[in-house]
């Protein structure tokens, strides 16, 4: 049995530059018009850049494989097809990488970085706004070099320092697909820092996810200046005024100069095993109309801000597997960050593709190990580099994934453990009472706490005409007006 297999790829020096079926996302065009810089381009290599560019990301996608098995991976394919492909030695691929840099890696990005979902994809969008979060990651190692160390300083245990220098990534995602709307790679400065660089991806259809790490009055401002929706958990420091008290519980008040709802609420989860836990939650929301906007709603939903920590687990322990990063200087680690982000956003886009192809299918249910294993084989047959005509919304990765689907979640709860970056082994938090394992949920009560009366605010029009301190009775059926500019 004779088997011919046709292969689409540039031609010359530039046929090893691909990624597999992936490379309909970053084409060639897109490609080259990232490397139309001056000093980028450079005269004709036997690695040129474009090439590069695609064997950087193709160490993103095979993180366990050296230069040159990476390299044979992209030319195998092309060689028992009867074509010449130069041999290229380690030194001469970490010398096509040092002459690249960082920053084609990270305008690619910028490029196919954004929101997916479409208007019809379930779970995108919460009453018109499509929901995103903020996080950060901070756990990626890197190799203990004296230039990693000085550019990323040294992270501090309670048995002394870790073992490797960390870097960190602040990220705002998508949190209906997990796709990345925008990133931020470098030494750690702070959540809230780092985060107020990402403010310019959001716009007016947004609403914002966020937890207590970035309880700050900056941030705040800064989002409510982007004409983005809110819904921020709390610190228990945290004392606003109650100006007035709205049917559900909530109430209105103001933080930081930004008229905000704040929601305070006790949620108590039973289990399959007959077990309870509680947790305490303080929202504060810009989502102001009680009648379009129940507290309750927004409490489930703030649930969805761990979406953001599932593409944070993607990249870090499935397409990384928790290995420390190759690059011993700050530009490499930069360039292999990028190439982590592009990477993963590629993989997002053709999942996305999978679900979107079944009627109502939320994206939460397509498998990223299944896409990676699809596009690494991709890779290795060089398939679908080009693909033929009528086959651009289909795949082998968008093939594999729409025959993996994963069963729609359940409702499970298990005890949140912290892995610090000096231990091999979790640990629970203190005070954590949640089962060990992933347990179902059977059902979910939220009761909402009302104040018992509104805040006493000098020279608002809520201040009693009375003694001071003496609070008028509050009108639950006529909710505060709020000015148009901060409506929903």
């Amino acid at each position: 049995m004779t088997l011919i297999q046709t292969l689409t790829t540039a031609c010359g020096a530039f046929a090893p530059g691909h990624l597999g079926a992936l490379t309909r996302f970053v084409p060639f065009e897109l490609v080259d018009d990232v490397l139309d810089r001056p000093g980028r381009r450079g005269r004709t290599r036997t690695v040129p850049a474009r090439v590069a560019v695609y064997f950087v990301l193709a160490l993103a996608l095979f993180t366990d494989a050296s230069y040159e098995r990476v390299w044979d991976t992209l030319t195998g394919a092309l060689r028992q097809a009867g074509r010449l492909v130069a041999a290229v030695t380690e030194a001469g691929l970490a010398d096509a990488r040092r002459r690249l840099g960082p920053d084609p890696l990270r305008e690619l990005f910028e490029v196919v970085a954004g929101p997916l979902g479409r208007p019809c994809t379930a779970g995108v969008s919460y009453r018109g706004l499509r929901t995103v979060a903020f996080d950060g990651c901070r756990s990626t190692r890197v190799p203990e070099t004296s230039d990693n160390v000085a550019w990323l300083g040294r992270y501090k245990v309670a048995a002394g320092v870790a073992a490797y220098p960390l870097l960190a990534v602040m990220a705002l995602a998508e949190t209906g697909t997990r796709a990345l709307l925008g990133a931020v790679v470098g030494p750690y400065r702070g959540e809230v820092e780092a985060a107020l660089q990402l403010v310019g991806h959001l716009r007016e259809d947004m609403l914002v996810l966020a937890d207590r790490g970035f309880d700050a009055n900056a941030f705040i401002r800064a989002v409510h200046a982007s004409r983005a929706a809110l819904l921020l958990r709390i610190c228990s420091s945290r004392t606003p005024a109650v100006l007035r008290i709205l049917a559900d519980g909530s109430f209105l008040s103001v933080i930081a100069g930004v008229p905000v709802r704040v929601i305070t609420a006790t949620v108590t989860v039973t289990c399959a095993d007959g077990s309870t836990h509680q947790g305490e939650y303080r929202l504060v929301t810009t989502l102001t109309d009680v009648r379009r906007h129940p507290a309750e709603d927004l409490l489930a939903l703030y649930h969805e801000r761990w979406e953001i920590e599932v593409a944070f687990l993607a990249i870090r322990h499935t397409m990384l597997k928790g290995r420390v990063l190759r690059s011993g200087d700050p530009k490499g680690l930069r360039q292999e960050m990028w190439a982590l982000l592009t990477v993963h956003q590629l993989l997002r886009m053709a999942m996305l593709d999978a679900t979107d192809s079944v009627p109502g299918c939320d994206p939460d249910r397509a498998c990223f190990t299944a896409a990676l294993a699809a596009a690494r084989d991709s890779v290795t047959r060089a398939a679908a580099i080009v693909p033929d005509n009528g086959s651009e919304l289909g795949g082998p990765i968008t093939e594999a994934v729409a025959g993996a689907l994963l069963p729609p979640r359940r409702a499970r709860i298990s005890a949140r453990t912290v892995k610090g970056v000096s231990a091999r082994y979790g640990r629970r938090p203190p005070g954590e009472d949640r089962p060990a394992v992933s347990t179902p949920v059977t059902a979910i009560d939220i009761t909402i706490h009302a104040p018992q009366r509104e805040a006493f605010v000098p020279g608002s029009a809520t201040a009693s005409p009375g003694r001071p301190g003496q609070i008028p009775a509050c009108d639950r059926s006529r909710p505060l007006p709020i000015p148009a500019s901060t409506r929903p």
